[in-house]
């Protein structure tokens, strides 16, 4: 949510990526440019790219790991970047070659230093960016925040407080 946030803050185009079209309903509401339903185009990296003219995306979000990686570098532009963020998903990690036939660079993202943070910090100020929130759970209820989570089936952060 917050990539989708901050590239449409920058001026980018967002192509978003989701199992549900209820949620891309919300990614719309959220600035989304376009959305595709995974769930009903498997081969969602062939989309984007066409939805570029085929030139392809120059940024790729990747938070689902081996699972869809290989669809990242159908879409990705040559010479463009995968940002791999994080590993929801089982599978099978594309070969080599494949990713170098990309010329693609490939970096993981981390927390980042003090002056990232507050750079983004600014952006979040100067933008009005607020985070994206699917439930609230009290401290006493973890335990149910834990198992909602765990479904999969969030849009946003789940939030547990420590007040009543």
């Amino acid at each position: 949510m917050f990539a989708l946030q901050f590239a449409k803050a920058r001026g980018a185009e967002v192509i978003a990526t989701t199992s549900s079209n209820e949620k891309a309903e919300r990614l719309r509401a959220l600035g989304a440019d376009h959305v595709i339903n995974y769930a009903e185009n498997p081969d969602w990296g062939e989309l984007a790219k066409a939805l570029t003219g085929g030139r392809g995306v120059d940024r790729v979000v990747e938070v689902g790991g081996p699972g869809t990686f290989a669809q990242s570098l159908k879409a990705v532009a040559l010479s463009g970047q995968v940002s791999m963020v994080g590993v929801l998903s089982q599978g099978e990690m594309p070969a080599y070659l494949d990713m170098f036939l990309t010329f693609a660079r490939f970096q993981t993202i981390a927390t980042g230093n003090r002056l990232d943070l507050e750079d983004v910090i600014a952006a979040v100020a100067q933008n009005g960016i607020r985070p994206v929130i699917d439930s609230r759970f009290t401290l006493a209820d973890g335990k149910a925040a834990f198992e909602h989570f765990g479904k999969r089936n969030v849009f946003g952060k789940v939030v547990i407080t420590n007040e009543g």
